[in-house]
């Protein structure tokens, strides 16, 4: 994270921490997999999934949001006009944060990974079931959303097919789904209760921190009265299916 600070001090857009952030937690899972002391079986599914969960999401961000993209990202030229002439020390900090949250989103890889019992067959199947599930439906929203913002007809208006007719936020959603899978790679272990440290960090990371909060004032600014009859339509957060829009929506 500090070569990425400097790097956005040469080029003044933060905009690649975000595909930092996710591929810095691969390469973590594939580390505690590596140099911890646990169960084979249970190590290498860390390392498998851990990477590949992380591979897609750093490959999603960096293709949408960094490839082929003119200029910083709005959340960025905003905190860089609050830092104002100390947007040097300000970003080195919120770098370093964004670093001491990967060494929090790791404590399950690393629990996982030092487990000593057996990984039972069950729950090995129940996470991969989990962890398809999870990066599926992240993969689907996103390719629907993206799909929906391709057709320049639907400028102004908010996406409500597919996955986002069921839930406001399906891939924030998802992503709190794929932490469940390491707390099923522990059951029956001593690993069991660390690794719920990621359900719920990533549940409050998305509730209360830079997830739905951000979003949904962003999407009030530029969508106004659309989006405020979205929220009323379509959950939050957990899906369900959906209601029948509002009369003259």
């Amino acid at each position: 994270m500090t070569l990425a600070w400097a790097h956005q001090q040469r080029t003044h857009d933060a905009t690649a921490v975000d595909v930092c952030w996710a591929a810095g937690m691969g390469g973590l899972a594939i580390a505690a997999a590596l140099l911890a002391g646990g169960d084979p079986a249970r190590r290498t599914l860390v390392a498998l999934l851990g990477g590949l969960w992380s591979a897609r999401l750093a490959g999603f961000l960096y293709r949408n949001r960094v490839r082929g993209h003119a200029g910083e990202d709005a959340r960025y030229r905003r905190l860089r006009a609050a830092f104002g002439r100390h947007a040097g020390a300000g970003f080195l900090a919120f770098y370093q944060g964004q670093a001491l949250a990967t060494a929090l989103f790791a404590l399950p890889f690393l629990a996982c990974a030092q487990a000593q019992a057996p990984l039972s067959g069950p729950a090995a199947i129940a996470a991969l079931l989990v962890w398809a599930l999870a990066v599926g439906g992240e993969s689907l929203a996103d390719r629907q959303l993206a799909r929906w913002r391709a057709e320049p007809a639907h400028r102004g208006r908010t996406c409500r097919t597919g996955l986002w007719a069921w839930s406001r936020h399906p891939n924030y959603f998802f992503e709190w789904l794929h932490w469940w899978t390491y707390p099923l790679l522990a059951l029956g272990s001593e690993a069991f209760w660390p690794t719920l440290a990621g359900p719920l960090l990533m549940y409050a990371t998305l509730h209360y921190a830079t997830g739905i909060p951000h979003t949904e004032r962003q999407a009030l600014a530029h969508r106004g009265a659309d989006y405020a009859a979205y929220q009323r339509e379509v959950p939050e957060f957990f899906p369900r299916p959906p209601r029948p829009p509002e009369r003259g929506a």
